[in-house]
């Protein structure tokens, strides 16, 4: 096969084959192909898209550049959950011990924060101690005596991903939903996982900014779990204001204990639900999703959740004392409010913008050498469609950049519109694919 001329049959827009695929994914991963000419290969797929045969045969190259766990010596169902991203989504910290609570393995693999949108890994990492890096024998030992695990990817697992996706990032060729795909599904299969359930987020806040996108990547995420024999549900969730009120890794921490231990913060409770329900129910636990939404919340009430919270973490050596005492926990240098400066009712979130601000707090990193602050974030006090008066605090920033504080404090304002008419609620969950 000759490099060249497949790039100029994706350019042409024709099909490539399987075979013709793996030979690009197999020859860029072991230095056959340089980058100029992956880079326009993908800039070929970003324009003209690929076939449900094309992105599951990529999906498969990419997956098989690696190892694939089998976690076949664990008794029980294996189920992933995935979300493409927001501000404020903690939900793998809340979901993850609940739906192994009610009997499910859960062996969860997540990533970093990337751009304005928090990681996983970054979030547990704030707990002193936290391991996420995890070799093999370590994964599946913790997920074998807990029921979850919750680690980073290994060099091993889906290695073309993490190559194709440093060169995506630097050639205008993210938002591409076919790669997305790829990356996404190669690493969630490499797992070992039975099922998978989907969040995908739209709105101001996530990748997809309009439904109409976010549909799209569902069903190709769908069709590509279906094409391995994978239970899959795909969930679309609102992104247009933040999930909870807590931003910033060891702040969506404490929110998760608070959910855990059975506070009410109705919006990332209602997502919550819905995806641990999910899980549980493609776990053989439930006979539905509603079924599976009621026992998460009966390992809340019970106390059984957060106490699996708290096993996973001492196993992977986090110390579990500032969870079970979050004023334990170091406060930032600095704490100032953002207060409204005018009376109405919120009716626009630009949820980007309250994303970069925690990440120009401290939270997330500019660029790929910035060492993230575990306490630097926002509380953000209000929904949409909330009655705000003139002088009410509207947020409270952490940070131990002072510089920062009044260019954030004007980014967040600017990032809201208020109304002088009462304002709807947006719909939390959007649609569901089963």
């Amino acid at each position: 096969m000759n490099t060249i001329e497949l790039i100029k049959k994706k350019r042409e827009k024709n099909a490539l084959s399987k075979e013709e695929i793996i030979f690009l994914i197999n020859n860029y991963t072991k230095g056959k192909i340089p980058d100029y000419q992956f880079s326009s290969f993908l800039m070929a797929t970003y324009l003209n898209g690929m076939t449900v045969e094309e992105t599951a045969a990529l999906t498969e190259a990419m997956l098989y550049s690696g190892i694939v766990i089998n976690l076949d010596s664990i008794y029980g169902a294996k189920v992933d959950k995935h979300s493409t991203g927001g501000v404020g989504d903690k939900t793998s910290l809340i979901l993850a011990p609940i739906v192994a609570a009610a009997g499910v393995n859960v062996p969860m693999i997540s990533g970093r924060g990337l751009g304005h949108t928090g990681g996983t890994l970054d979030k547990l990492e704030s707990i002193p101690g936290f391991r996420t890096d995890l070799n093999l024998a370590e994964y599946k030992k913790v997920i074998k005596k807990c029921g979850t695990v919750l680690a980073g990817q290994t060099k091993n697992i889906a290695p073309a991903d993490k190559l194709i996706y440093a060169l995506r990032d630097v050639t205008a060729t993210v938002e591409s939903i076919p790669l997305i795909t790829g990356s996404i599904m190669s690493k969630k299969l490499a797992e070992g996982i039975d099922g998978l359930v989907l969040d995908i987020k739209t709105g101001s806040g996530a990748f997809m900014k309009e439904l109409k996108d976010a549909k799209e990547l569902a069903k190709s995420l769908i069709n590509t779990a279906k094409a391995f024999d994978k239970k899959v549900i795909g969930i679309i969730t609102d992104m247009n204001q933040p999930l909870g009120n807590y931003i910033g890794n060891w702040l969506e921490v404490v929110e998760s204990v608070e959910a855990l231990q059975g506070k009410d913060i109705p919006d990332l409770m209602t997502v919550t639900y819905k995806l641990s329900g999910a899980m549980i129910y493609l776990g053989g636990k439930a006979s539905s999703i509603d079924e599976g939404v009621e026992i998460s919340k009966e390992m809340i009430k019970s106390g059984k959740a957060f106490d699996k919270f708290l096993e996973v973490v001492k196993l992977q050596n986090g110390d579990t004392s500032v969870l079970t005492d979050l004023e334990k926990y170091p406060k930032s240098k600095y704490s100032e409010d953002v207060v409204a400066s005018k009376s109405g009712y919120l009716k626009e979130v630009n949820n980007y913008e309250v994303g970069m601000s925690a990440l120009q707090l401290g939270a997330g990193r500019l660029t790929k050498d910035d060492i993230i602050e575990p306490k630097a974030g926002i509380i953000f006090n209000l929904k949409i469609g909330d009655k705000v008066k003139k002088g009410d605090i509207i947020a409270k920033l952490f940070t131990d950049k002072k510089k920062e504080i009044d260019s954030i404090k004007n980014r967040i304002e600017k990032s809201l519109v208020f109304s002088k008419e009462s304002v709807k609620k947006p719909k939390l969950i959007k649609t569901i694919f089963i």
